[in-house]
């Protein structure tokens, strides 16, 4: 995003994931989105400030359980490239989106 620390996420909404090595990475949630009848959810890894300064976002699954909703959702790596993609379009598309209201809102403050 940027290297200054005006936009630092500590009040937006978080989640931790411990990756494959073991490291622990907090995580702003930007989105849950639905492609193809399937959720999930676009995170922007955050470094020990609380800041993101390369704007990469990571795309996981996102299954609640339906039964018991105080459990943690469960998030799945995505393996397959095609499903990736759509979900990075669809990404694309909300981005676009949010632009368009921005400017929609501050038209007509």
């Amino acid at each position: 995003m940027t290297d200054n620390n005006e936009n630092n996420y500590d009040d937006e909404m978080t989640v931790e994931l411990e990756l494959d090595d073991g490291q622990i990475v907090n995580c702003a949630i930007i989105t849950i989105l639905t492609v193809d009848k399937k959720d999930y959810i676009a995170l922007l890894p955050l470094d020990e400030n609380g800041n993101n300064e390369d704007g990469e976002v990571w795309f996981y699954q996102y299954e609640e359980d339906e039964n018991n909703p105080e459990a943690e959702p469960k998030l799945t790596y995505i393996e397959d490239e095609e499903e990736y993609d759509n979900v990075a379009d669809a990404f694309d598309e909300y981005l676009d989106n949010v632009e368009f209201d921005e400017l929609i809102e501050n038209k007509n403050e």
